[in-house]
């Protein structure tokens, strides 16, 4: 059972894109939700976290401001808005569930499926 991510694509630099992550026979309302991104020859790190509720969200410092999380629990699908977009955002970006409590490490999530690609270029 795997969580997958789309809405990813091209954007010039200042534009947005909205992600969706949605579950396949997954009940992702159960979880906490983590969107984690990877650029070429980089690690994987962590962008944003909704709870269970909606009502606890953080982003890291590199995309405050910028990025917004929420969740629609009715239609099963966390959303991660991306506005003023940048070249370095440029990554493919994964969603995950919240598996143990703690840290944003990506150890602590799981059901990861295949991310979306985000291109930020002119």
């Amino acid at each position: 059972v795997q969580l997958q991510a789309s809405g990813g694509g091209l954007v010039q630099p200042g534009g947005s894109l909205r992600l969706s992550c949605v579950d396949s026979g997954y009940d992702l309302t159960y979880y906490g939700i983590g969107w984690f991104r990877q650029a070429p020859g980089k690690e994987r790190e962590w962008v944003s976290y909704i709870s269970i509720t909606g009502g606890d969200k953080d982003y890291a410092d590199s995309v405050k401001g910028r990025f917004t999380v929420s969740r629609d629990d009715a239609k099963k699908t966390v959303f991660l808005q991306l506005d003023s977009l940048k070249p370095e955002d440029t990554a493919v970006y994964y969603c995950a569930a919240q598996y143990y409590m703690g840290s944003y490490s990506a150890d602590n999530f799981g059901s990861w499926g295949q991310g979306t690609q985000v291109t930020v270029s002119s």
